[in-house]
């Protein structure tokens, strides 16, 4: 295994870890606000004996704190939000691969529909013009990137078909569902893992993009993309705003990267079969 897939499986660990137990690292609620100590400096760089090790905010709330419930709101999004797309898209792929006629030029059709459209408009058009909530915000990013995996699925359903395996439970007489559920989407899995490894940190630089431009996660409730937002107008007297939720997200994006790349390496089957040759 490579380091730089070490060190990013290492990050993402701890990522996951800071997301779910960083709010105990602070003695400050994260909306706590104190006007007395607003946009104080980090004090893990100034050596100041101040209880805000990453600083305060313009409202004096505490960056450490805030960070931590950002990340387990960005984290939770990103997840759910691919995993939204990886289900949808799968199953929809699924289906045009088994059934082929009227159902594959219908799921296709809406593929090409979906692949033309500006994703960040729309999302922007719909959270702008309906009641924007958490759970709005969970489905417009769990179906921006479904037309992606059903063209894989789809594409891997055909090529499974032609498998002897297939033949034999066709055979037996097993039905349609227990051949494609059973049989071919256990072996076609690799390539959704795949998918969804290369997936997950493009919808995290969505929901940042959104959270940036106000139309993300709204107050109380916080993410890495809002703090950043907040920030943004303070670059040069509070840089502490933008640079950490901004490193966070940037370290999350290129370490889910890498261990994608990683991985498709090791799941391809023709990258497999040349390494045995």
């Amino acid at each position: 295994m490579p380091w730089s897939v070490r060190l990013s499986m290492g990050f993402v660990a701890l990522f996951v870890l800071f997301a779910l137990f960083g709010q105990w690292l602070s003695p400050f609620d994260f909306r706590e606000t104190s006007l007395l100590n607003r946009l104080e400096p980090p004090a893990l760089f100034t050596g100041e004996d101040s209880p805000y090790l990453l600083g305060t905010d313009a409202r004096g709330r505490d960056l450490l704190v805030r960070l931590a419930v950002g990340a387990q709101i960005s984290l939770i999004v990103a997840v759910v939000g691919t995993l939204i797309s990886a289900v949808f898209g799968s199953l929809l792929g699924l289906i045009a691969g088994a059934r082929r006629g009227f159902a594959e030029t219908a799921i296709m059709t809406a593929v090409d529909v979906q692949a033309s459209l500006p994703i960040i408009i729309v999302a922007l058009f719909v959270l702008a013009m309906f009641n924007n909530s958490f759970i709005l915000l969970l489905i417009m990013i769990g179906f921006t990137d479904w037309e992606g995996y059903a063209r894989l699925v789809r594409a891997a359903t055909l090529s499974a078909k032609e498998q002897g395996y297939v033949t034999a439970q066709r055979v037996l007489g097993s039905s349609a569902a227990r051949i494609y559920l059973r049989h071919v989407l256990p072996n076609i899995f690799n390539i959704i893992l795949v998918k969804f490894t290369v997936s997950l940190p493009l919808t995290i630089l969505l929901e940042t993009a959104l959270s940036f431009l106000g139309l993300g996660v709204q107050p109380p409730m916080t993410s890495l993309g809002q703090i950043m937002s907040e920030g943004r107008d303070r670059l040069l007297n509070a840089w502490w705003l933008t640079l950490f939720p901004g490193a966070m997200i940037f370290l999350l994006a290129l370490s889910v990267s890498l261990i994608g790349d990683w991985l498709r390496d090791r799941l391809d089957p023709t990258l497999i079969e040349g390494r045995r040759a």
